[in-house]
Order: structure tokens, then sequence, then C-alpha cells
């Protein structure tokens, strides 16, 4: 038995009114040596119905006054709280969901915190604590093996103790479950602000960090060959146009794999194109760039040197060049050609091309060629080539394109702080790319194996609200997490994610989230698409949420039994992530 605190007085559906006794309102009791919370709003009580115990927890109390006539006013005071059923305990076990309802008179009593524990800890053992119940004060433990196969949503204002939530779930985890996890799960941290670089959640030297910089070359990101020469890939990088450029970028993909195992295919490719280009009728001067493209980035000096002497002859539609200073004509029988440039091309040695290189050879390559036959338009076409020109001096820095180390560490950390806002948006839509049809090529059924993609400050990615790309690049990025969000898990993909806006992620994204860790928010926008895409959200907990103090959340998804109001243990400041706020009393201190 327990504390006796009041009788059922009422029950109106899932609303249960009850009767307190005057012992009802102390903070703390205790009983045969266990302690007990008070009745008080967000407490715990149990309504004693037969054997079963039915657990409910206390949403509101109220006087009610009730005055005699008589020998003077008598005034009488009767606190009433009223209470919503959670669940029952039955054999020393905590059941969910509303199967029993308590009826008028039956007593209730109060909950000791070993039997709080039981309804907040089922089936969740006792070896994954990240913080206490906000409000009772216990230690709590999550179900870990439940909440890892699942998709997880960290949401928080800033200073709200987002990225601490966060940090300490991994970290716990690897604390706890390291020596099981090897060799069987990869896990990938998009860092957008360098906060998980130097001993947080693993230390450095465990772990791979990949300090990416757009503007001089640090580390970099290995791309498969195979995943580089990918039109989708290509088309992410470059931004190219459905209907034109990646036809475009189609063609020329299934060009280099149509030809590539012949012996020199590359070179002859090269010099059949300058060939044809200086002895056509009648010439196109819009190649006469693109070959002198080439020539740089081939960085052949005499390629360069000839090329700049050859002009084109708009009244005749040829090419000339001042050579042995007599003019001379490139005409159909290719005699100027091979006496100036045949020898030249032919002797180029492209055994050691870099891909980067490669890609932009084989780019003009073709569309001289498409120009040649009248097969594109050059207005068309002429703007990718730009972006691939520009963009390519940036990827230089940050990807390698090349084979993937096998026995890669167990913790991958992407640091994306220096790199500029196009590579924040296109570099992290790549490497989720790359991971999710990695993973889907080696999900073996049962699944032996998992991914595990942890995404700090999603809304930089994951965002609807951007006007600086074009609406087909936004619907491509927000599909392809939309498809890992909803089809992954079959392929043992996870995804987390952690915002300070979670209006500003795509409403498909937050609504397949299986499990949410809820810090305080204070936007409407927030707080109704909350309350619109989280079921399991009930009224109290979601009215908390503006009010919660630095470090509390609010745990509830499918792998809790009920929502959870935890004060989430503060992570030592070596292990902590590199967000706290600047400490201006130090840095503005007069000096002495």
């Amino acid at each position: 038995m327990s504390i006796l605190v009041g009788e059922v007085i009422g029950v109106h559906g899932t609303k249960v009114t009850i009767r307190t006794f005057d012992n009802s309102n102390k903070e703390t009791l205790f009983y045969e040596g266990r302690k007990h919370k008070g009745v008080s709003v967000r407490e715990h009580i149990c309504i004693r119905r037969g054997f079963r115990d039915i657990v409910c927890v206390i949403e509101g109390e109220y006087l009610d006054e009730r005055i005699f006539e008589g020998d003077g006013e008598n005034r009488l005071f009767i606190r009433k709280v009223e209470a919503k059923p959670i669940g029952y305990l039955e054999n020393q076990k905590f059941n969910r969901g509303i199967k029993f309802l308590p009826m008028i008179r039956d007593s209730a009593y109060l909950l000791s915190e070993d039997q709080i524990q039981m309804v907040y800890n089922r089936n969740s053992g006792k070896d994954f604590v990240i913080g206490r119940l906000l409000k009772e004060d216990i230690p709590v433990s999550l179900p870990w093996h439940k909440l890892f196969s699942s998709h997880i949503g960290i949401f928080g204002n800033t200073g709200s103790g987002k990225s601490n939530t966060l940090a300490k779930l991994y970290t716990l985890l690897f604390q706890e479950r390291r020596s099981g996890i090897e060799g069987k799960s990869d896990f990938i941290i998009m860092d957008f602000n360098g906060e998980y670089t130097n001993n947080q959640v693993l230390p450095a030297d465990s772990k791979s960090v990949v300090k990416l910089n757009t503007r001089e070359a640090e580390d970099k990101f290995t791309l498969p060959t195979d995943v580089f020469w990918d039109v989708e890939t290509l088309s992410i990088l470059f931004n190219a146009t459905t209907n034109t450029q990646r036809p475009f970028l189609n063609r020329m993909v299934s060009g280099k794999k149509r030809y590539e195992s012949a012996p020199n295919s590359l070179s002859r490719y090269v010099s059949s194109t300058f060939q044809r280009a200086f002895t056509s009728e009648p010439a196109r001067g819009d190649t006469l760039n693109l070959l002198r493209s080439v020539s740089r980035t081939l960085q052949s000096e005499a390629l360069v040197a000839t090329l700049d002497k050859v002009d084109f002859n708009g009244n005749n539609d040829s090419f000339d060049i001042v050579h042995n200073q007599t003019k001379k004509y490139f005409n159909t029988d290719g005699q100027t050609y091979d006496l100036v440039l045949k020898q030249i091309v032919d002797s180029l040695d492209l055994s050691d091309i870099k891909p980067f290189d490669e890609l932009l050879l084989r780019a003009n390559l073709l569309l001289i060629n498409d120009l040649l036959y009248g097969a594109v338009q050059f207005d068309h076409i002429q703007p990718l080539l730009k972006r691939m020109e520009s963009s390519v001096i940036g990827f230089r820095n940050i990807l390698s394109i090349g084979s993937v180390e096998d026995a890669a560490p167990v913790l991958t950390v992407v640091s994306l702080r220096k790199c500029n806002q196009d590579a924040k948006k296109i570099l992290p839509l790549l490497i989720a790319k790359h991971y999710y049809n990695y993973q889907r090529s080696r999900a073996e059924s049962p699944l032996t194996n998992s991914l595990h993609l942890i995404i700090d400050e999603a809304h930089n990615i994951l965002s609807q609200q951007s006007i600086r790309e074009h609406e087909a690049w936004k619907d491509y990025r927000l599909e392809l997490f939309e498809e890992i969000i909803k089809e992954g898990r079959k392929f043992g993909m996870f995804l987390t994610i952690a915002s300070q806006r979670p209006a500003d992620i795509s409403p498909t994204i937050v609504s397949q989230i299986h499990n949410y860790f809820l810090h305080r928010l204070v936007n409407d926008r927030d707080l109704y698409l909350l309350e619109n895409t989280i079921s399991s959200l009930d009224a109290m907990s979601r009215s908390l949420i503006p009010h919660l103090s630095q470090g509390s959340c609010i745990a509830t998804g499918t792998s809790f039994e009920i929502p959870m109001v935890i004060q989430v243990d503060k992570l030592p400041a070596d292990k902590e992530p590199d967000s706290a706020d600047i400490p201006l009393d130090v840095l503005w201190r007069n000096p002495e």
C-alpha cells in the first residue's frame, strides 16, 4: 500500500476529478522508508481499481467553496484536482494506454519514486541515463536500442541546450556501446559551425575529422570515382538545368563510360576534336575560345601560345594564323593544321590528368563537337561551363576523387565552418546522397549494419525558405532528404537533425521523425508546426515548451511511453560542443 490522499468524485470521459485530503498538499512525504511527492500539477498518482493501480498525471487543481448557513456563516474549502489516466500498473509492470477507468469513490494513492521510475524506464534498462526527470528529480534511462534505430529531432532556440543534448546522446552511446558498434555501424556528423572537431563525442584521435575550406586547401572529403562521374552528382555540383544542361552532362558521362576502356581514348578524343574544329567548313568562331580553355586546362604552354595567334576571319568563316611571317588559313584539306598544331596536340600527355581537369576538358570538347554538328545552342550550355570553371576552383580545395578507405573510423566529422554558402548548400546534399546510396547498396536482409547521419543546424540544408537557389534545385535537395527519412529505415540509415528553427524545415521531414527532444521554443510558427506534426505531444507538455529552462527538454515519440520533461546533464567543459556564450565579463575586464 501507499499514502491515501483522496478519492474519485467525478469521471467525465478520460477526465477524472479527485477530492483530496488534508495531507495531500505537502511537498514530500515518506512511507515505509520510501519517498513520495505530494499532489501537484504534473505529478503522478494512482487510483486503486480492484487489483490494478490506474496511473494518472495531474493536469490542474482548484478549490471548491461551500457555504453552510446556521449560527453564523461557515465556509468549507475542498481541494480538488483534475487528472488524466496514462496507463496502469499490473504485476509490478507499467502498461501504457487507457484500458481501465476509475469509478466514483475509488481511492487515490501517491506513487513512490520506484513506481515512477517503473513508469518512465519501462524496457529501457538502467545504463543510458542522460539526465533526470525535471520535477521528480530522479534519473531516467532512455531506451537506447529503440532510440538509435529511429530518426531523431532535437529542436530548441539558441542557448536552450540543444547542442549539449545532441552531444550528450552520442557521447554516452559511444561510452556505453562502442565495442559493439565498431565494424557494424558508421556515424557521420555534418558540422556547420565546427563544434565537434575537438574532443566532443569521441576523442580527436579516435575519429576522422575532415575540415573543409573553400578558400585554401586543408582537408578533403573523398568521393568515389563512380559517384563523381554520375549525372546526378554533376548536376548537383553545378546546378544544371533539367531540360538542356542535364542532357548535356548525360551525353558527356555516357561518352566517357563508353570509350574509357580503350587505350589512350582521351588523347585521341582531344586530337580528333582539334582537327575537326580547324578543318570544318564553315568554321565556328565560338569554338576558338573553347579550344583556348582546353589548352589552359591541359597546361600546355606551346598550345596556349599557338592558339593565341589564331584569329577568326568573319568574312569567309575560317581561322587564320601568321606562321613564319606568312598568313595561313585553316582549310578543309588539313595542311595548315598538320603544319601548325597537329604535332603539339598529338604530343599531349593525358595519363595523369586530374578528375576536375578531365571534367572541364570533356565538357569543352563535347560542346565543341556539338556546335560543329549543330546539336546545341551555345547560349544554353555556355552558362553551365562558366559555373563549372568558377566552382571547380573551390571544389578542388574540398573534394578528392578516388577510392575510399574501407577501414574508416566509426565516427566521421565533416566540418563546413570555413566553406562558403554555396558549398554549405551543395556538400551536405552530395555527402548525404553518397552515404545513402552506399548504405542502400550494402543493405542485406536481415540488416547487419547501419549508418547514422547527424546534421547539426539542419535548417541550413533542409530549409524551404531559401531564395538564393532555383526552385528545381531546392525541390531536388528536399526530395533527397525526404526520401532518406521516409525510406532510409528499411536500409538501416537513420537521420538525426538539430535545429533552432523547426518551422523552416520541410514539414514532411519533421513529421517523419520518430523521436523528439524539444527544448525552449518561443516562435509561434515553430510551436504551431510541433502541435500539428507530433501526435504524442500532449497539451500540458506542449504548454511547457516556451518556458523550459536551459538544458531541460521534453522527450517524446515512439521510443517513449509518455512524454518526459528531462533536465539533461551538462557535459564536461572539454567535451561540450564549442557553442558556449562568450564571457564578456572576462573579455571586457578592465586591465589592472
